[in-house]
């Protein structure tokens, strides 16, 4: 079985990736999806590990059978390039990972870290135990959550932030969040997202990107979120409307964000603005380069989930996790 693998976040557990597939299987690597340097060996490729396929990818690689994401978005891979009878499935193991990065930055913004860091490298003690004219500071003990979408990332979320004694609220297209089994003070569909926001201090976006969620988070949503309000983005950017976000955090219409997922993504060299707006010279923005599942641990569980369903292919055994198939 021939395997062209272009992922670089897959590189570091190569050998694990690789000593859980079928007898005789050969492996291509790449660190990146490059449609052009991938050509030769797509010919021959039976799976290809990758986020991304394009029509041209697809028109080289009759044999493909498998299109294995990396990771849980398939939203790059062109379902109309797939050769017939192949297959799209995705993987997860990011959850654990992203619920520690919301817990930790709303803990960050809650308490106004960011901001006495900054200042205690400029000799400046942003205490309220030195500076009267500052707040203290509310612990998340009390806080209500609402989470935008609650699949793997927001029940993961809430069974951490269920421990600091917060209340949860899960909002999903659906509506099915199950109230009893998590613990919940209520769920409902985005019809209902508005009312959420009113009665919460927190808002989690996880849910995922398509026509119905696109800007999803606009004006009216921040406003009833609050002047008090917290929002952690780690979905996809355009969830949350872009100036709408900046707006309400520039005029402190909410109270600070933590923005793990962005507008606009750098190339190979990993430079380059996520935004067209200035987020970065904003003091209550935690920024990160969407990074909040990039851990060894993620990355562990899909390297073995992968090597999984490649054996289970090559001994014709169902797949886990297809998500779409020609």
């Amino acid at each position: 079985m021939n395997i062209v693998i272009a992922d670089p976040s897959l590189l570091p557990h190569r050998a694990l990736l690789e000593g859980g597939l079928p007898e005789g299987s050969t492996t291509s690597w790449y660190d990146s999806a490059n449609e052009h340097a991938l050509m030769a060996d797509l010919a021959d490729a039976d799976v290809l590990v990758s986020a991304r396929l394009t029509k041209a990818m697809g028109s080289v690689a009759s044999r493909l059978r498998l299109v294995h994401a990396p990771g849980a978005g398939y939203d790059g891979i062109d379902l109309d390039a797939l050769p017939e009878g192949a297959v799209v499935a995705n993987t997860f193991n990011h959850e654990e990972s992203i619920a520690e990065y919301v817990a930790a930055s709303l803990v960050i913004l809650r308490r106004r870290l960011l901001c006495q860091d900054r200042s205690l490298r400029q000799g400046r003690w942003a205490s309220a135990a030195y500076d009267r004219s500052i707040p203290q500071p509310s612990t998340l003990r009390g806080s209500v959550v609402t989470f935008l979408g609650f699949g793997h990332i927001g029940t993961a979320t809430w069974q951490l932030l269920r421990a600091f004694g917060c209340e949860g609220i899960a909002i999903t297209r659906s509506g099915s969040a199950d109230t009893s089994e998590h613990g919940l003070r209520w769920s409902g569909t985005v019809d209902e997202l508005e009312r959420a926001l009113e009665q919460s201090d927190v808002l989690v976006v996880s849910i995922p990107l398509g026509p119905e969620t696109t800007g999803l988070i606009a004006d009216g949503e921040l406003d009833a979120l609050g002047a008090d309000g917290l929002l952690v983005n780690v979905a996809r950017g355009p969830v949350v409307e872009e100036t709408a976000l900046y707006d309400a955090l520039s005029e402190g219409r909410i109270a600070g964000a933590a923005i793990d997922v962005w507008y606009r993504y750098p190339g190979s060299d990993g430079e380059g603005s996520p935004s067209a707006l200035p987020f970065d010279d904003l003091d209550n923005v935690l920024l990160t380069p969407h990074s909040s599942g990039v851990t060894a641990d993620t990355f562990r569980g899909r390297a073995l989930d992968i090597a999984e369903n490649i054996s289970r292919l090559a001994n014709s055994e169902p797949l886990k996790n297809v998500v779409a198939s020609r």
